[in-house]
């Protein structure tokens, strides 16, 4: 079965656009999109965080961090995450604002918060398709070693859905047996749109 995935995150840069990364490397259809109400990236410390836009491209937030501490910025990873995502898509996507980019089978989230306003915006949205959706959250702490084990284990469980006849059937029997080999959690939904 061929599904459509998308994976959801605050800001649309680490956690989702690793997961976006990898899926894509192995055949998937893949999006990605952030929830957040702008992008925010680490700043020189918690209270300054570097703020843009969602839809300002990755080479422009790549270049502006680069111009005012390439040091700090290599060192904290955020460079190279930037590199990475611009390899992947030009710029990050809000989810809420991704209705023209059609449905989705699988959407991934990678913390609570997200999933909730993921599972929010599907019920609020115009249920022209009545088409089926499953939701699944993975808490995945906001690093980048984490975000890379988050990445693998979602491709994981998108292979698992991908290879049944309907995920509807199994879905139950997939979260259990993937909670019990991993020992983590997972917290998912069906909606309609």
């Amino acid at each position: 079965m061929k599904l459509r995935h998308a994976m959801v995150c605050s800001s649309n840069q680490n956690r989702s656009m690793e997961a976006h990364s990898l899926l894509k490397r192995e055949g998937l259809d893949v999006s990605s999109y952030g929830t957040g109400a702008h992008v925010k990236l680490p700043g020189p410390s918690l209270r300054e965080p570097n703020v843009y836009e969602f839809g300002t491209p990755y080479k422009q937030m790549f270049d502006d961090l680069r111009r005012k501490d390439p040091e700090l910025y290599k060192r904290n990873g955020i460079l190279p995450m930037l590199k990475r995502n611009s390899t992947v898509k030009l710029a990050p996507q809000r989810w809420q604002e991704n209705a023209a980019d059609g449905s989705f089978d699988v959407v991934f989230t990678f913390e609570e918060k997200v999933f909730d306003m993921v599972v929010e915006d599907l019920h609020n949205r115009e249920h022209a398709l009545m088409k089926c959706v499953l939701v699944i959250n993975l808490d995945v702490k906001d690093n980048h070693e984490e975000a890379a084990v988050g990445a693998r284990l979602a491709l994981e469980l998108c292979q698992q859905l991908e290879g049944t006849e309907s995920w509807e059937d199994s879905i139950d029997d997939i979260v259990a047996a993937f909670e019990k080999q991993h020992r983590r959690k997972l917290l998912y939904s069906i909606s309609f749109y």
